[in-house]
This record gives structure tokens, sequence and C-alpha cells, in this order.
């Protein structure tokens, strides 16, 4: 588990240093300090031997995208033409912001950018008319698909803080009239959508795949994320058998995302 440092007053070839020593993310501090994340294999000691300090506070780190993602602090990302920030950070209106929460979803793990990719391709050349976001977490997908043109989007998820972590992050960008939002999954809702997304994992995204597909509605599409590279095709088998066809693939770090469209 990697733990957190923070030094009061870093010399100017500490950030360099800590680089080198194998920093998971390293950011400056205000008064000229600066904090690191580290990982186990580098003791303390070593880190306070090498930048000559005997001044090191050492806590916690605290993952971020369900303790997937070591990162110091939000920071803004770009994915494709959309741009994400910290809710507090100055940016262009156009941009999506996003509270600081344990929900999934800050657009810094590669299965959401997979996700937000596909999203973008799939509104190629118009939108469609809704979306349906399965595991919604932060709600990152489906408010990003409501800011590049998707009318209205449903977000489910069994976890009551994504809920309301999703809930607030469409009241701060004024999208809260246009995303409903449900606990469970996606038997707690009727109906078909023209557009799907699920960023899960593989387990549950082959438990889930008779329900999934009954959600899809005709010739629409179906995003499949969440899924180690190496589980890939049994993924994809098991939505195959249902009558999906596989439109395309991506691998990330490790990730797969798959592109599905209804055969009927």
């Amino acid at each position: 588990m990697p733990y957190r440092i923070d030094i009061p007053r870093a010399g100017d070839g500490a950030l360099d240093c800590l680089v080198e020593l194998g920093a998971l993310d390293v950011e400056r501090s205000p008064g000229g300090g600066i904090a690191a994340l580290m990982p186990d294999g580098v003791a303390p000691e070593r880190v306070a031997l090498a930048l000559g300090v005997a001044d090191l506070s050492i806590s916690s780190a605290v993952g971020r995208d369900a303790g997937s993602v070591w990162a110091l602090s939000q920071r803004p990302t770009r994915i494709g033409r959309l741009r994400i920030v910290p809710a507090d950070a100055e940016a262009e209106p156009s941009a999506l912001r996003l509270i600081d929460s344990v929900a999934f979803g800050t657009g810094l793990h590669p299965t959401t950018a997979m996700c937000l990719e596909a999203i973008e391709e799939a509104l190629e050349p118009s939108p469609p008319g809704s979306l349906l976001d399965v595991g919604t977490g932060s709600g990152v997908l489906a408010l990003a698909a409501l800011l590049m043109g998707v009318p209205h989007a449903l977000g489910l998820d069994v976890d009551d803080e994504a809920l309301r972590a999703a809930a607030e992050n469409a009241r701060l960008n004024a999208l809260d009239q246009r995303l409903q939002l449900i606990r469970g999954g996606p038997d707690a809702v009727s109906g078909t959508w023209p557009l799907v997304v699920a960023n899960l994992l593989a387990a549950p995204l082959v438990e889930l795949a008779p329900v999934l597909v009954r959600r899809v509605g005709h010739h629409g599409r179906l995003v499949l994320s969440g899924i180690p590279s190496s589980l890939e095709g049994d993924v994809d088998r098991a939505y195959r058998r249902l009558g999906m066809q596989r439109v395309r693939t991506q691998s990330r770090a490790g990730w797969s995302a798959l592109v599905l469209q209804a055969s009927w």
C-alpha cells in the first residue's frame, strides 16, 4: 500500500529526487513544501536520506477511483474533446466539473477514458436521444454525454454515496434536469435505450449480460469497460451469444473496453 509524505520545506532538487525514487505522484504545496505518494517498497528512511531532511511527515495514502488510481488530488484532464476539471478550478463553460468524492469516475482511470472515447464516437454523426449509464459512480459518463449533446440520461447505481455524488455533480454542471438517478441495477428499470454504457468489472458484466442486452434498443450500442484484458474474450463471448455484434475493442494499461451493437 503506498503512503504519503509531506515535507514542509523542500529544496529545488526534491521533486526530481522523489521521481527517481519511484514516487507515484508529486505536488508542490504552499510555502515551499512538497507532498508525494511513495510505493511501499521505498522505506521512508530512504526518502529522508535521499532528500537530506529530517522533518518528514508520513500518513496513509488515499486512493482515488475506488483506490485504483494513486493521485494526491483531482486534476484537470482532457479525453477527446471533453475537459474534466475539479469543482473549484477555473475552466471554460464547456468543461465538466466534478466534486472530490469517493465515487468512481474522475477521468483518471483508463477504463473511464476509454468509455468516454467510445461515447464520443457513438454520438457521430448525431447524438442518440438518450443514454443509460449502469454503475454511474460519479456520473461522469452520463454527464459527459449530456454535455456532448445527448438530451437525457439515466444513471443507475447500487451505492447511495455514488448517487449523492452524481446528483451533486449534475447540479454543479446545471445538468440536474436532464439526468435521472435511480438506485439499483439494470433490472430496476424497464425499456430500451439507443446507447447503454456499463463500466463495471468482468464478473458482473458477464452475470448481467442477459438484462443489459434487454436494455439495448433497435440497432443500439452497448459500451462495456472495466474489463481486465485477460478476460476480454470471456465478456465478448457472453454478449455475442445473446445477439450482440462486436464493433471494436480497445485496450489500455491492462484494461479493455468493448463496443457492441444490437443485431435486432
